[in-house]
């Protein structure tokens, strides 16, 4: 099996503070993998390295075959990348959103029109398209704007607490466009503090204080905790 993410020792300090300490993990290719830890423990820091955007401190990584170190930009033109926090601008509408990203992501006017409609259709958005992304319902920005992180077909799509902040019939609604973009073989690392979307992919690690204290499928992490739930084998970790 091939590994899209390979890591040694990563490691992100901040002055005498260690966000990150020495984590080694690989993410296949096609999976759902599981970034899951309270606030704080180190993912979203983690996850910045992983995509180019913050220089690691000492330690290796991988993605996608490019050396987050030393070839960042290579990196970034072959992820996707969701975070909770920015990922559309608010002031532009539906369709202007994705014109801007599908110019980034540097597809051709003519591949941005056709996405752009299948785009819409998909997410039966067409109504809403000339109106600006700020007026959205949370449900619907988030759907958005993990479909422009897909927009340029990238090999695997990092996703920072896509579902904070939604109800739970929406967040199950976008777990449903996580199974169907794992389904035509990208690879997706999502990272969330919400233990039950642990159940929802294929092995998960756990983060406590920037280390890795756990990684494997759901399932036997609950066996060899003796848990029923995610949520009590994260609870048992962190209590040490």
């Amino acid at each position: 099996m091939n590994n899209i993410i390979s890591t040694d020792k990563l490691t992100r300090t901040f002055g005498a503070f260690t966000a990150v300490n020495a984590i080694s993990f690989e993410v296949h290719e096609g999976e759902i993998f599981g970034f899951l830890g309270a606030n704080g423990a180190g993912k979203t820091t983690a996850l910045k390295m992983l995509t180019g955007l913050l220089t690691p401190t000492s330690g290796k990584a991988m993605v996608a075959g490019y050396d987050v170190w030393r070839e960042p930009e290579q990196v970034k033109r072959r992820i996707g990348y969701m975070s909770q926090k920015f990922s559309l601008y608010e002031d532009l509408t539906v369709r202007e959103n994705i014109r801007l990203f599908g110019g980034i992501y540097g597809l051709k006017m003519s591949e941005i029109k056709a996405k752009t409609t299948q785009l819409l259709e998909k997410l039966q958005l067409e109504a809403e398209a000339d109106k600006l992304v700020g007026s959205l319902p949370l449900g619907w920005k988030q759907k958005l704007a993990f479909s422009v992180a897909l927009l340029h077909d990238p090999k695997i799509v990092f996703l920072d607490e896509p579902t904070s902040g939604v109800d739970p019939l929406t967040r199950r609604q976008f777990w449903e466009l996580i199974y169907e973009a794992a389904h035509t073989g990208v690879t997706l690392m999502v990272t969330t503090h919400y233990m039950e979307e642990a159940e929802y992919c294929g092995r998960v690690s756990m983060m406590v204080d920037g280390s890795i204290e756990a990684l494997d499928t759901p399932r036997n992490l609950k066996d060899k905790f003796g848990a029923k739930n995610m949520d009590e084998v994260f609870r048992k970790l962190a209590r040490g």
